[in-house]
């Protein structure tokens, strides 16, 4: 028999192994719908990861990916941190990439209008935030309903217009304008899709952790997340703290819109994103919150959405293995969080 004791203390190699624990026991459990599928476990996966890091060109393209993620699984770190519970990273998103198109749209100065559709789409990103934020701290509504049912009305708003008044009038497809070629990013490297969005999402990572770990503003949101009433009781405002935190992470998630539209789709239509709002959230579970973490768990989601396109072509198994990839994954995470917290001690018996 065996019962589950609360830990005393957690060794400090968890934060690296329980992560790595999580995909290892997603990418076995996955491996089962594989072999259903017909193919051979260690082609596929071969395959898979051939595609994203098989040359510099693949992983190019990987880190194009896992620049929106980043921002995406930051903004949920630090919402979390202060248990904000902000699921809508998929709505501030789409707000953060509709207000950088807009300003891209006007002539002026390239670094001019790249500056302003940052600051742009970043603003756009909190103002989506700070309504979960405020329904949440003057009238008590939950912030998980709030947060995620504005995901949707941001969507069907960006609908509503790219397929009227914002329409591009020399396409027949629901996209909006295109943005003037001077706001288009930098490219990094001839050739490639990498562009100065994903340079800056991974400075973005140590910048945010020096923020929650070294600034009074990361203190603050580190007690009011353990413990408000300790929070309280020492002086700190944790409605004006949440709503600051609400701020933050739903710029941090605009500014991942920011970089799809500047560099990679200079527009905005309605699959900007396949979903990079809500795998922020597993990003952040497989960090454990770390913005430092957010930058491989990123990388390695992007892989497994960038090889799942060439597996399913070279063996047959559904490109959807990558969603169900990063739902195990985030399952797995959660069971090993558990046992941060608990421990399995064996009673009864033979001593």
């Amino acid at each position: 028999m065996f019962r589950l004791e609360a830990r005393t203390a957690t060794p400090a190699w968890f934060n690296i192994v329980l992560p790595v624990a999580a995909i290892v026991a997603a990418l076995v459990l996955c491996s089962g719908l594989i072999a259903l599928a017909g193919a051979g476990v260690f082609e596929a996966y071969g395959v898979m990861f051939s595609a994203a890091f098989g040359d510099s060109y693949a992983i190019t393209e990987t880190l194009v990916r896992a620049s929106p993620m980043i921002f995406t699984g930051l903004a949920v770190a630090v919402a979390f941190r202060a248990r904000f519970w902000n699921i809508g990273a998929e709505g501030q998103l789409l707000a953060g990439a509709m207000a950088a198109c807009f300003v891209g749209a006007f002539p002026m100065p390239g670094p001019l209008a790249m500056l302003l559709m940052t600051l742009a789409g970043a603003a756009a990103g909190a103002a989506v935030a700070f309504i979960p934020a405020i329904l949440r701290v003057n009238f008590k509504v939950d912030d998980v309903v709030s947060s995620l049912l504005l995901n949707s009305i941001i969507f069907y708003a960006l609908m509503a217009l790219i397929e009227t008044v914002w329409k591009d009038p020399f396409s027949g497809y629901p996209i909006s304008p295109p943005i003037e070629d001077a706001a288009n990013f930098p490219v990094l490297i001839e050739g490639t899709r990498l562009h100065l969005g994903v340079l800056v999402a991974l400075i973005a990572a140590p910048l945010v952790w020096l923020v929650m770990t070294r600034t009074v503003f990361g203190f603050k949101i580190k007690v009011t997340g353990e413990n408000p009433q300790a929070a309280r009781y020492g002086g700190i405002r944790v409605e004006r703290v949440l709503v600051a935190t609400a701020l933050f992470s739903g710029a941090l998630a605009g500014l991942a819109g920011v970089g799809e539209v500047g560099g990679v789709h200079f527009q905005v239509m309605s699959d900007i994103s396949p979903g990079y709002g809500y795998s922020g959230i597993v990003i952040a579970m497989l960090a454990r919150l770390n913005p430092l973490g957010a930058v491989p768990a990123a990388i390695f989601l992007a892989a497994v959405m960038t090889g799942a396109e060439a597996m399913s072509r070279a063996t047959g198994v559904p490109a959807f293995l990558s969603d169900v990839l990063q739902g195990t994954a985030l399952l797995a995470m959660l069971v090993a969080l558990l046992f941060t917290a608990y421990r399995l001690r064996r009673v009864g018996g033979r001593a």
